[in-house]
C-alpha cells in the first residue's frame, strides 16, 4: 500500500485542519488505518486509529472530542479532521495502514505501510 498524506500547514490556536490519506496499491477496504504524530524533539504517538469499515475508532485521551477519524473507502481515502488546536499538537502527522484482523491498533509497530507524513504548526 502507498500512502500519500497531505493537508498540514500553519494554523492559529483554536484553529482547524484537516489531513487527507490517500490509499494505493492495494485494496483499501482490507486495511485498518491510523494516524500517529512525532513532535520535535519526542518520541511518535498514536493519534487515532479507525477499523477497515469504519465502525470502530480508538483516540489518544490528548486529542479526543477535538480530532475526529474518518475514512471513505471509495476514494481510498482517510481523514484527520482537527479541531481546537493547540500548540502541543504541533508536530509531523503520519498515516499508517495495517491488514485488518482484530481491532485497530494503537501500537506503531503493527502498521505495515506508512505515509511521508505532513508538518502541522500551530501557533500560539
Amino acid at each position: 500500500v502507498q500512502l500519500q498524506a497531505s493537508g498540514g500547514g500553519l494554523v492559529q490556536a483554536g484553529g482547524s485542519l484537516r489531513l487527507s490519506c490517500a490509499a494505493s496499491g492495494r485494496t483499501f477496504s482490507d486495511y485498518h488505518m491510523g494516524w500517529f504524530r512525532r513532535a520535535p524533539g519526542k518520541e511518535r504517538e498514536f493519534v487515532a486509529a479507525i477499523g477497515w469499515n469504519g465502525a470502530i475508532t480508538y483516540y489518544a485521551d490528548s486529542v479526543k472530542g477535538r480530532f475526529t477519524i474518518s475514512r471513505d473507502n471509495a476514494k481510498n481515502t482517510v481523514y484527520l479532521q482537527m479541531n481546537s488546536l493547540k500548540p502541543e499538537d504541533t508536530a509531523v502527522y503520519y498515516c499508517a495502514a495495517c491488514y485488518r484482523g482484530g481491532s485497530p491498533s494503537v501500537k506503531a509497530y503493527e502498521y505495515d505501510y506508512w505515509g511521508q507524513g505532513t508538518l502541522v504548526t500551530v501557533s500560539s
